[in-house]
């Protein structure tokens, strides 16, 4: 997918976001910050690794800056409700920064924290992959506290399967 319109762009990016979104509202308050393995990111440092690497990193290397990004624990945001808040809080800032571009600035060349040049649209595409792939972090995490979760599309493989 080429991005060559912010505004179609971001019409899109918010229907990714409005399923990862979803499933905060399944998502028990007191495991919040339940991890699946000692080490690793939990439930809210996924949440809040998806605000911060948005804001700090995808958006400030759009808007040809050095990423801001310095981890996502808890004191960033410590709770269910404070984490979901910066969650949405920072999608907004990120998306007013982003209304801002015109179709020749999605052309132009950033650098990666990696130090990599892309091209804006092509860093964009990332951040929309980089959220999928931590959405479904959190469905293996909520599946493995045998949590029930919403389909992405409004039918589960089994209901479409039924359907035959």
């Amino acid at each position: 997918m080429e991005i060559k319109d912010i505004h179609s762009f971001l019409k899109y990016y918010t229907r990714i976001k409005d399923r990862t979104q979803r499933l905060f509202e399944h998502i028990p308050t007191e495991k919040i910050e339940w991890t699946a393995s000692k080490g690793k990111f939990t439930i809210g440092d996924i949440i809040r690794h998806l605000a911060l690497t948005e804001r700090l990193m995808y958006v400030e290397n759009v808007q040809l800056k050095p990423s801001l990004y310095t981890g996502c624990g808890e004191s960033y945001a410590k709770g269910y409700q404070k984490t979901i808040n910066l969650y949405n809080k920072l999608h907004l800032e990120s998306a007013t920064i982003l209304s801002q571009l015109k179709p020749e600035d999605l052309l132009e060349k950033c650098e990666t924290p990696g130090g990599h040049k892309i091209t804006i649209w092509k860093l964009l595409r990332a951040m929309a992959e980089h959220e999928i792939h931590h959405r479904g972090v959190l469905y293996t995490y909520l599946a493995l506290l045998e949590i029930k979760t919403p389909p992405i599309f409004g039918l589960t493989s089994e209901e479409v399967i039924r359907k035959r």
